[in-house]
């Protein structure tokens, strides 16, 4: 048997394994499961904003103490708070995710 033969041998087994139809059975878990996880990763991504919100927050303060020293406790003050809110919004994306991921409501 040469390398043709076999080269037409699996294509052969391949073209007969296409043929035959998959039989695949969705319901409704399975459905629910699959758009809990592909919004558990659409909840996370909220975390990109909110790292560059602080990171434009930091670096404008730094700026801002630069070209005023002496109003250095003000400006971190008022900076640390802002990047205290932008945290809140990466933690309840946070907690969405988890939620979406591990607590099933609509299970069966």
């Amino acid at each position: 048997m040469g390398e043709r033969d076999i080269i037409k041998e699996s294509f052969k087994k391949i073209v007969q394994t296409e043929d035959k139809r998959m039989n695949v059975n969705f319901d409704g878990n399975d459905l629910i499961h699959a758009f809990s996880a592909l919004g558990a990763g659409i909840a996370v991504c909220s975390g990109i904003g909110t790292g560059i919100g602080q990171g434009n927050a930091a670096g404008l303060g730094a700026q801002a103490v630069g070209r005023n020293p002496g109003a250095k406790g003000t400006i971190m003050s008022t900076m640390l708070l802002g990047q205290a809110v932008a945290e809140t919004t990466g933690l309840y994306g946070l907690v969405v995710a988890l939620l979406l991921m591990f607590v099933k409501p609509f299970d069966k």
